[in-house]
């Protein structure tokens, strides 16, 4: 049984894997006698992770933190400078590049930040984007201004705002969605669109309903990286 770790900007997900079944779990209930290996996704701070490398090494489990290379396979990263690239964008490619082989894809992954990301049929990462996630925005927006305001009950949605707090929340959302749109057209043909992260679903609302959400993606992501790494 392997241990996958996402190491968010501010979340740490945990979930274990068995022969491909991933059961996202609380930190406290990981069953460390049982764990093999421990798979790492890091883009959020180490000292959200010691805990868990405390664990491992007392339990003496091997752990690999995952990375970014020009080429994976088949897969074939956008980024001349690669190791720029953030590895949680590179495995939410690494997965949808194997959940959906041959069929280019839209990869829309909204949390802290939103990031954009296109893949092609062949397996070229054609690049992307990244923009503050929908609180960031909001936050942001209301800290800069003056008379502009949010608050936490009314609901996102894309129509015309007939108040602040829904101007401000619908033109975040907005502004999301739209964004997500263009990397569609710019593709110019039909694509799988991907959603994940936690506003990926409310996107996926806004968007096209028949795009597919993944709570796990960068976990199924670790999981294929992994396979090329006992191959190689």
């Amino acid at each position: 049984m392997r241990l996958l770790v996402d190491v968010g900007n501010t979340a740490v997900k945990v979930a274990t894997e068995l022969q491909g079944e991933i059961v996202l779990i609380n930190e406290a209930q990981v069953p460390w006698h049982k764990i093999d290996e421990v798979l790492i996704a890091q883009v959020g701070s180490n000292e959200d992770l010691t805990p868990i490398l405390q664990q491992a090494q007392s339990h003496q489990v091997p752990y690999l933190f995952a990375s970014v290379s020009p080429t994976l396979g088949a897969l074939k990263c956008a980024y001349a400078e690669f190791k720029n690239l953030g590895i949680d964008r590179w495995l939410t490619v690494v997965a949808s590049f194997h959940l959906f082989p041959n069929q280019a894809c839209v990869i829309v992954d909204s949390g802290t930040a939103t990031k954009v990301d296109v893949l092609d049929a062949t397996g070229q990462h054609q690049g992307g984007w990244i923009l503050p996630g929908l609180d960031m925005m909001i936050d942001s927006l209301v800290a800069n201004t003056q008379k502009v305001f949010s608050d936490t009950h009314t609901l996102f949605d894309t129509k015309l705002g007939t108040n602040t707090p829904n101007a401000v929340k619908n033109a975040a959302l907005s502004a999301t969605v739209a964004l997500a749109e263009r990397a569609v057209t710019q593709m110019g043909e039909k694509v799988q669109l991907i959603y994940a992260g936690g506003y990926g679903e409310l996107i996926q609302q806004h968007l096209d309903p028949k795009g597919i959400y993944f709570d796990d993606l960068v976990m199924q992501g670790l999981i294929y990286w992994r396979k090329y790494q006992q191959n190689d």
